[in-house]
């Protein structure tokens, strides 16, 4: 079932008896704590050196991390380690509502497991979590993260779904970078999340959530506001190829 020209599928619960379905969940589960522990523990070790080099030092811990994990899912799930990911592809098309879901259930468990874990291996160090920076109010960290996101998939787009690419295989690579440089950039304004899961888990595990909505709403309005702007005006004509593996 479709709807317009967001191309949404709705999906069915017979997806589950397919033969990747369980390990494209499963593998979101594994990846995203895997991200998140790996991301997270950059951010908390950063913050321990005092040095003036934290914020460079996460941002390059948020791209290697990114562009890893993403290559290593690739095969498995697609490797979205975010729900605004997800969701952005089931507007597009390349994954069902029904598989979102329990992708996104999947994202937001690994993301606790895995900031849990680390307060615990740490000594109860609390796990660094996204605020807004002084002066910045939660309309201007929402239009910060709806612009951060939307350059994310807008580059997921371009550099991996697009049958246009100029160099294919290095997507993930270039997210990765693109993610390191709005972590920078976003170290003024919201601290540039682009992930809901990325900022559950650490306010889960430290019990902060001031102005947490805004780290949901604006991936999730930007992520698929780019998916429609890149396939109403950049896609080429060309069928593009899925971001998930095929099914068997």
């Amino acid at each position: 079932m479709t709807f317009g020209m967001a191309k949404l599928e709705l999906g069915h619960r017979g997806e589950a008896s397919e033969p990747d379905f369980l390990r494209g969940v499963l593998g979101e589960l594994v990846l995203t704590f895997l991200f998140v522990f790996i991301g997270v523990g950059a951010a908390i070790s950063a913050g321990k050196t005092n040095g003036g080099g934290e914020l460079t030092a996460v941002a390059l811990g948020q791209a290697l991390v990114v562009a890893v994990i993403a290559t290593a899912g690739f095969h498995i799930s697609g490797g979205h380690v975010n729900p605004a990911v997800t969701l952005s592809l089931a507007v597009g098309g390349h994954i069902t509502l029904f598989r979102s879901a329990l992708y996104i259930v999947a994202q937001l468990l690994g993301s606790s497991v895995a900031c849990i874990l680390l307060r615990y291996l740490t000594g109860g160090l609390a796990t660094p979590v996204h605020t807004l920076a002084e002066g910045v109010g939660p309309i201007q960290g929402l239009v910060a993260e709806t612009i951060f996101t939307f350059s994310l998939l807008f580059v997921i787009y371009a550099t991996i779904l697009d049958p246009r690419k100029l160099a294919p295989g290095i997507g993930p690579l270039l997210t990765g970078l693109l993610v390191g440089a709005n972590t920078i950039a976003g170290a003024a304004l919201s601290g540039a999340s682009m992930n809901p899961a990325r900022s559950f888990g650490p306010a889960l595990a430290t019990g902060v959530w001031t102005h947490h909505w805004v780290y949901w709403v604006g991936p999730l309005a930007g992520g698929p506001l780019a998916v429609v702007v890149y396939e109403c005006v950049f896609m080429a004509a060309a069928g593009t190829h899925q971001l998930l593996p095929q099914q068997e």
